[in-house]
């Protein structure tokens, strides 16, 4: 598992390097001229909670690669880790670099699709991991709503 898990931290540590780069700045004029919905988390909840699901979301991968003796399930569900990802680091850009809100309310529902898919196809694999991934698939769908919520507040964005 050793293995596994080294491979899957270090994409998750990237994902997660790539969407802090941007996504630190909750000081900016512009997100701070940004009208919130009543039900968004304080900012210190964000990395706590980006913490733990990255951890999660790296153990549970590997749960999976070393789980399946298939090298068909394991590349369909690498593709599938990719995939969600790079949507996952997408739309800290989107949002908080380009300032796109109703892009990032796309990008944030396809990383929900994308994380209930994760979690659906790792517990083929291992049940225990499918569970794992259960969070992550809630808080991409929170994320979506405070995102739509978001966008909605500041039409004129």
């Amino acid at each position: 598992m050793v293995k596994s898990l080294l491979a899957t931290s270090a994409a998750v540590a990237s994902t997660a390097a790539i969407g802090a780069a941007v996504s630190s700045d909750t000081t900016s004029a512009w997100y701070r001229s940004l009208k919130k919905p009543p039900f968004q988390p304080p900012a210190y909840i964000f990395p706590v909670v980006w913490t733990a699901l990255y951890t999660d979301i790296a153990i549970s991968s590997a749960r999976v690669f070393d789980g399946s003796i298939d090298r068909e399930v394991r590349a369909r569900f690498r593709a599938r880790l990719l995939i969600n990802l790079v949507l996952n680091a997408s739309w800290s850009w989107v949002f908080f670099k380009s300032h796109r809100l109703a892009p990032a309310v796309a990008v944030a529902g396809a990383l929900a699709l994308s994380s209930v898919d994760l979690a659906r196809q790792a517990g083929k694999v291992s049940p225990g991991a499918g569970i794992a991934l259960v969070p992550y698939a809630v808080w991409c769908t929170f994320a979506t709503v405070l995102s739509t919520a978001i966008w909605r507040d500041n039409p004129q964005r």
